[in-house]
């Protein structure tokens, strides 16, 4: 399988017995953590993905630059784009996401934790408010059907970024609101926001452009999934854009250029590549651009996200395959 080839040393430890979840052998490491209130209803869910708690550091209040100065990224690469209200329209490039999966921000007044999960290609905006806080969040280190399990720095709850969901601690049951942000390629961000900002390049030691999921999206499995593959033939790491409870393949997305259906329109344009091919992510395969939006023509919040995770996390889910 590809992934062998993933180049993350020192933040992925790539081990076919990486060690499961135990709450007694955590103890050390998450003291304040109430592992006595989770929604998992078994604990060999839960791997460690091989770093310890913020070996994966999330990013707090970053820098940025005019997108009209920024020389470093390639048109070609992807970008999350958040745009709330008036605040002028922010590009967090996925160059960055890659290595450190979470940005904690405010936007427009409105605190944001921007995040993306490599293992399953999801990204997305939260709102970090939630019953009277504002949370801020980082990276556990641990997995949950290979997906990243974030933490908050207030309460020491555990979240599953697929989502938003927290699933061990105080936060347990409790939901954080997605915002309807999106992925498109730097050109596309730069055309509409000639004017628009773009986080800056982080201060870590880290090969920024570079992929260190080399191959991955093009692997038999995923990463330290064990769980069975998505219904009616489709491989897990094809990619569907999900919205609520309900997945549409990006195949059949890129086919048709667009669909109206279940209240959204759904289109897509070619241009981005994927962050998880080449070995630099700007040589990526065109995965193409995805827009949601409603009947009156307004974002709406979504995932673009592979087959398996939608799966493994709404497993009742529907499938929009069109026919």
């Amino acid at each position: 399988m590809r992934i062998k080839h993933l180049l993350l040393a020192g933040v992925l430890a790539i081990a076919a017995t990486a060690p499961l979840a135990d709450p007694n052998l955590w103890q050390h490491e998450w003291p304040d953590t109430d592992f006595n209130k989770t929604t998992v209803p078994d604990w060999t869910q839960i791997l460690s993905g091989g770093p310890p708690k913020d070996g994966i550091p999330a990013l707090y209040d970053p820098a940025f630059v005019r997108a009209a100065d920024e020389r470093r990224i390639n048109n070609r690469e992807p970008v999350i784009t958040v745009e709330i209200g008036n605040a002028i329209p922010r590009a967090y490039p996925l160059r960055y996401l890659t290595w450190h999966e979470i940005v904690n921000d405010t936007v427009g007044g409105v605190p944001v934790a921007v995040t993306f999960c490599p293992l399953c290609n999801s990204g997305i905006t939260f709102d970090r408010r939630l019953a009277g806080r504002t949370l801020t969040f980082g990276v556990t280190g641990k997995l949950r059907n290979s997906d990243m399990v974030m933490y908050d720095h207030e309460t020491l709850s555990w979240w599953q970024q697929a989502l938003g969901l927290g699933i061990v601690g105080e936060m347990t049951g409790k939901t954080l609101a997605p915002l309807p942000t999106w992925l498109e390629s730097w050109a596309e961000f730069k055309a509409r926001n000639p004017d628009g900002l773009v986080m800056d390049e982080p201060d870590y030691n880290r090969a920024y452009g570079r992929n260190p999921y080399r191959g991955y999206d093009s692997a038999a499995r995923p990463f330290l999934y064990s769980g069975e593959n998505p219904p009616h033939g489709i491989a897990p790491l094809v990619r569907v854009v999900r919205v609520g409870n309900r997945a549409w393949p990006l195949t059949r997305l890129a086919e048709q250029g667009a669909v109206t259906e279940a209240g959204v329109t759904i289109s897509w344009s070619k241009g981005q590549a994927s962050a998880l091919d080449a070995p630099t992510i700007a040589d990526g395969k065109d995965v193409g651009t995805i827009r949601v939006r409603d009947g009156a023509g307004r974002d709406v919040a979504h995932d673009v996200m592979f087959a398996f995770a939608f799966h493994a996390f709404w497993p009742k889910g529907k499938w929009m395959l069109g026919n």
